[in-house]
C-alpha cells in the first residue's frame, strides 16, 4: 500500500514568496487526506498534482493560516461537478467555524460533513485510524496521527505443506486467520504464519509548543511533522506563543524514536539553512520541506521515509521550480 506525504504550503502565518501556509495532503492508497487548508491551498494544488479531490479534511485548530483556504477549495470542488461526499473533522467549533464561512462558501451540491471530535478520538478506516491528540498551543488545537493496524506476519508455505495443508483456497484460509484440515488434524494460522507486523504512523501537529502528548503519539513513528516556529534565539517568543523551537521539536522526536522529522511552520525572519542544523545538532534524521516536496514512506521492513525535493511536480510533471518564487532556500536532504 502506496504511503506518501505531499508539502503544500510549509511556512509559518504569513506566506512568503517561496512557501504558502499551513497545508499537507497524505495519499494512503486511493485515499486523499488533507491535513490543514491555509490559504492558496488549492492553488498549490493546481501548480503541482492538479486539483486533487481530497476525501477528508482534518483541521488542527481554527487560525487563519491553516483554514483560510477552505472556501476557495470547497467553492471550486462545487463549480467542478463534485459529487462525492466530503467529509471535514476538528476540535469542537468546527460547526461554529463553517456557519461562519457559509456566506463566502454558498450552496455546495455534494454533502458536506461536519464532525467535531474531542482529544482522543478518531476516525475509522478500514484498515487504519486517524487520532485526535490535544496539541499545546494558546487556543484549543489537536495534532492528528494517521496509524495503520498491524498486518499479518509472513506466510510459511513449506510449513504449511508439512502440515498437510493442500495448497489452494487452504493456504488462503490460513492466511486469513482461519483454521484449516491438515493430514494430521486440525492446522491454526500461528503454525505456519510469522509473528505481526507492525503499520505505519504519520503525526501532523498543526500549532504546538513541545508536549509530552507529542511524543507519546509520535512513538516510533515513521514521520513526525512538528511546528518549527523559531530558533533557539527566540525561544521564550515560542513559548509565549504556543510554538516550538527547532531544537525543542527535535528533542521531541528524538524522544519518541521517530524515523524522520519534517519541520514546518518555520517563520520568514530565518535562512531556513542556517537554523536548521539546530534541529539536526538533536536529532539528526530531520528535514525542513518546502513547498511541493513529497516524502515516500515504505512498509518497514522495505527501508526508511525518503524525501523528494519538488516531487509533487517532478512526478506530476508540472514543471520545475526554474520561477523566481521556487529559488530553494537550503539544500535538501535525501
Amino acid at each position: 500500500m502506496d504511503l506518501e506525504v505531499t508539502f503544500l504550503g510549509t511556512g509559518a502565518s504569513v506566506p512568503s514568496a517561496r512557501r504558502s501556509t499551513a497545508a499537507v495532503l497524505v495519499a494512503r492508497g486511493g485515499d486523499r487526506l488533507l491535513f490543514d487548508c491555509g490559504e492558496g491551498t488549492q492553488r498549490q494544488m493546481q501548480r503541482s498534482l492538479g486539483l486533487v479531490q481530497v476525501d477528508e479534511i482534518y483541521l488542527t485548530h481554527f487560525h487563519a493560516d491553516h483554514m483560510l483556504g477552505l472556501p476557495g477549495l470547497l467553492k471550486t470542488y462545487d463549480l467542478n461537478d463534485r459529487e462525492a461526499p466530503l467529509r471535514a473533522f476538528g476540535p469542537p467549533g468546527l460547526k461554529e467555524l463553517f456557519t461562519v464561512l457559509r456566506p463566502l462558501i454558498g450552496r455546495l451540491r455534494y454533502p458536506l460533513e461536519l464532525e467535531e471530535l474531542k482529544a482522543g478520538e478518531s476516525v475509522d478506516h478500514a484498515d487504519y485510524v486517524v487520532e485526535a491528540y490535544e496539541a499545546a498551543h494558546n487556543v484549543r488545537a489537536f495534532g492528528w496521527a494517521l496509524a495503520e493496524d498491524e498486518r499479518p506476519g509472513r506466510f510459511d508455505p513449506a510449513a504449511a505443506r508439512a502440515a498437510g495443508v493442500r495448497e489452494g483456497p487452504d493456504f488462503a484460509r490460513l492466511q486469513r486467520g482461519e483454521e484449516v484440515e491438515g493430514t494430521n488434524g486440525i492446522v491454526a494460522p500461528d503454525q505456519v504464519m510469522g509473528d505481526s507486523r507492525p503499520g505505519r504512523r504519520i503525526v501532523v501537529t498543526g500549532d504546538t509548543a513541545p508536549s509530552p502528548a507529542t511524543v507519546a503519539a509520535a512513538a516510533d513513528a515513521e514521520l513526525l511533522i512538528h511546528d518549527a516556529s523559531f530558533a533557539e534565539e527566540d525561544a521564550q517568543r515560542a513559548a509565549e506563543t504556543g510554538h516550538s523551537t527547532l531544537g525543542q521539536a527535535a528533542a521531541v522526536a528524538a524522544e519518541a524514536h521517530v524515523k524522520m522529522l519534517a519541520l514546518v511552520h518555520i517563520s520568514a525572519r530565518y535562512h531556513v539553512g542556517k537554523v536548521l542544523e539546530e534541529a539536526r545538532e538533536v536529532f539528526p534524521d530531520c528535514v525542513a520541506p518546502r513547498d511541493f516536496d513529497q516524502i515516500v514512506i515504505p512498509l518497514p521492513e522495505r527501508g526508511s521515509p525518503r524525501l523528494i525535493p519538488n516531487g509533487a511536480r517532478e512526478r506530476s510533471g508540472a514543471g520545475d521550480r526554474s520561477g523566481s518564487d521556487d529559488v530553494p532556500d537550503e539544500p535538501p536532504k535525501s
